[in-house]
């Protein structure tokens, strides 16, 4: 039977959600204060990451600890009032982090991850978007002996449990691949199953058109209050009022804030980060997406240029930008490959929505029946939006979903 369902946000879930309930025959409204795709969907390193099986976890060593401290490190920053703030939540994260803990939730966690190529496939093709699509894999670099072979007895162990494939590359190797990387790095491990999206805002934005186009519509304008009503919902916007039957909350960091309004409390935080366009020196050419593992960020050959990607700043979600952390990538990454002239007029900034057992929730919210709940997913929105999708939609028609999805459920706080 067809509903009328509205999506809040328009990042790369809530387009997915979207996407799916209207090719089931439902009558859905997107609606986001942006255009699709314009947030934190549109900063990421654009890869659908298959070999991503275990979730970020706390830093549990000392050394690891002592060594973020001083807040100069290029991987994570910190700001004090960020890490104030979200105590509880980061307390939480910690526990975890190892342990049977983390074990059950890398089991849970990867239900999702390896269904994440699947759901995209029938997304890009419906979308038209393969030119944006390049498969073949990223590459994990590593300058040490230690580091680099404690990855490799991971990735042995991620092959044996969830069929992650990868190769493992010497110096020789690595440079016949990426002749221009800088020198001192003794090898990398080559992910192979994942996908690299040359424009990931480019990707949403597709799939919206493709949403669009089977029937779907897409509202811009920002939401100033959901309201349970007889019958159903009221979403009031800065476009007027909307009533539908069901309201599903896809809005990513701000998924938190519209949630206390109704009563529904979450632990969510955020991680932010940056990034930055770059041209090449000339005659350099970056063939992969490339990862510098122990010095924490990424260079991706997009279309905008070589955009270089920070790791984590705690952060609360609106504080100004600061971009120490960005500008000391940017140094070394100079000196891993050679970076030419900033493309972009001001370094881009994001916030990844994250909750304390990293892993999403994706599901029913309790006692308000026709409000569904699709959001923080970490790192990984981007690779887990048609899942995400998939999954919500069968829920939401009745349907046993393809994988267990009470480890997501939000009453698990």
């Amino acid at each position: 039977m067809t509903r009328n369902i509205i999506v809040l946000g328009a990042g790369m879930v809530g387009v997915s959600v979207a996407w799916h309930l209207v090719r089931r025959g439902h009558d859905v409204t997107l609606v986001d204060r942006r255009e699709p795709g314009l947030e934190t969907s549109f900063g990421n390193a654009g890869i659908i990451q298959r070999e991503a099986v275990r979730p970020y976890a706390f830093p549990r060593d000392v050394g690891t600890l002592l060594r973020v401290l001083p807040n100069r490190k290029v991987d994570i920053r910190y700001r004090p009032t960020g890490m104030m703030n979200a105590a509880g939540p980061l307390l939480n994260y910690w526990l975890n982090s190892s342990g049977k803990r983390y074990e059950r939730i890398v089991n849970e966690w990867a239900s999702l991850i390896m269904r994440c190529q699947d759901a995209h496939a029938p997304m890009i093709e419906a979308a038209g978007a393969e030119a944006l699509v390049r498969k073949g894999g990223w590459l994990e670099l590593y300058r040490t002996r230690k580091e680099f072979e404690e990855r490799q007895e991971m990735a042995r162990e991620n092959h044996e449990r969830f069929g992650v494939e990868y190769e493992v590359l010497d110096a020789e190797a690595l440079y016949a691949k990426e002749p221009y990387l800088g020198k001192g790095l003794i090898g990398a491990i080559h992910w192979t199953q994942p996908w690299m999206v040359s424009d990931p805002g480019g990707l949403v934005q597709a799939y919206a058109r493709s949403f669009v186009e089977q029937g779907g519509r897409v509202m811009q304008a920002s939401v100033e209050d959901v309201l349970q009503v007889e019958g159903g919902w009221r979403v009031k916007t800065s476009e007027g009022a909307l009533e539908a039957d069901e309201v599903v909350v896809a809005l990513g960091p701000w998924a938190g804030e519209q949630l206390a309004r109704l009563g529904t409390k979450v632990p969510l935080f955020v991680k932010r980060g940056y990034h930055m366009h770059y041209s090449a020196e000339e005659g350099a050419k970056l063939n992969h997406w490339v990862m510098d593992a122990e010095k924490g960020f990424l260079l991706e050959p997009m279309r905008a240029g070589i955009r270089l990607t920070t790791g984590a700043e705690l952060a609360d979600l609106d504080s100004p930008p600061q971009y120490k952390q960005l500008a000391a990538a940017e140094k070394v990454a100079r000196k891993l490959f050679p970076l030419g002239k900033r493309r972009d007029g001001q370094p881009w900034k994001g916030a990844r929505p994250c909750l304390p057992d990293m892993k999403p929730v994706i599901g029913p919210a309790p006692d308000k029946a026709g409000l569904w709940l699709a959001f923080g997913h970490g790192h990984q929105g981007f690779t887990l939006g048609p899942a995400t999708g998939e999954l919500l939609a069968q829920m939401m028609d009745g349907e046993e979903p393809a994988v267990d999805m009470a480890p997501f459920r939000v009453d698990r706080f």
